[in-house]
């Protein structure tokens, strides 16, 4: 996946560009919407016409921004909350916490050797799940996983009510703050975010679900609590390298479970983004 480049006339053009055509046409273009592709200082050298760089999904880390504010390009952010990311992120992150619970791999496995039965898989129902940093991801997955019968805990910098985008007393069971995290992790039956300290404190078995950042995790720490069955599993939408090497030792455990890095990428988030996209860039 590359870059969406969108030229303003009072009407529209929008082309999807892969990243190694960009430096040739980037000059032709007025908005650029970044997906999970780095445009670099060299790159924004050549954007001689553009206005707006904007980066789908959370943070802007994919925009050298001294370099767009050296060129008086603008950056921003598409908002996750009103475009559906949050909402297909949260999906994601069920879909993940139930396929290392229900062993998807191992029934993948199970069907080609034509077994019924097997393997025996585990429930949401009855667990205490952990959401580390409770934002518009956090709250959505709050939402959607609460009516499987879970406790939810949750850490935030700053649970003042104007941070939050709803009454969330009815979704949470327990909240704090960073400095509440490792205490939360002792309770916690699915949690992310993750060095040795932080897996040796989460109670043997418990699951790992990562949809945030790859970085966060800590490789040789996840590897080395996952040989040892201390780490009951893994899912995982973002990773420490990517592209994934499809080789890499962690991804050979058999309660082990990776996407794409397409947590957000539906087509109500896309077409949610678009609709943002051409609000903010109407013509006068």
């Amino acid at each position: 996946m590359g870059l969406y480049l969108i030229t303003l006339e009072c009407t529209f053009q929008v082309d999807e560009v892969g990243l190694e055509e960009v430096p040739d046409v980037i000059q032709n273009y007025h908005l650029c919407i970044v997906k999970n592709r780095l445009i670099d200082s060299d790159i924004i050298a050549k954007a001689s016409q553009m206005k707006v760089i904007m980066q789908y999904g959370v943070g802007i880390e994919g925009v050298d921004v001294n370099a767009a504010t050296e060129h008086k390009i603008k950056v921003a952010r598409i908002n996750g909350s009103t475009t559906g990311n949050a909402v297909s992120c949260a999906e994601m992150a069920i879909y993940l916490t139930l396929g290392i619970l229900r062993k998807q791999k191992m029934m993948d496995t199970a069907v080609k050797r034509k077994d019924l039965g097997s393997p025996v898989g585990d429930t949401i129902f009855g667990k205490r799940v952990l959401i580390l940093g409770f934002g518009a991801i956090g709250v959505e997955i709050a939402k959607r996983i609460r009516p499987f019968g879970v406790k939810i805990l949750a850490t935030k910098r700053n649970w003042s009510a104007e941070t939050l985008p709803c009454d969330i007393d009815e979704l949470v069971d327990k909240k704090g703050g960073p400095e509440d995290m490792y205490e939360f992790t002792g309770e916690a039956d699915i949690v992310g975010i993750v060095d040795h300290k932080f897996l040796s404190t989460m109670k043997k078995g418990s699951y790992l679900v990562n949809i945030a950042r790859g970085h966060i995790l800590d490789y040789d720490a996840v590897f080395d609590h996952l040989k040892s069955g201390h780490l009951g599993g893994l899912g995982i939408d973002v990773a420490w390298t990517e592209p994934y090497d499809p080789e890499d030792p962690i991804l050979k455990f058999s309660n082990v479970i990776i996407t794409p890095h397409t947590a957000g990428v539906t087509e109500y988030s896309f077409r949610a983004a678009a609709k943002v996209c051409t609000n903010s860039s109407k013509c006068p």
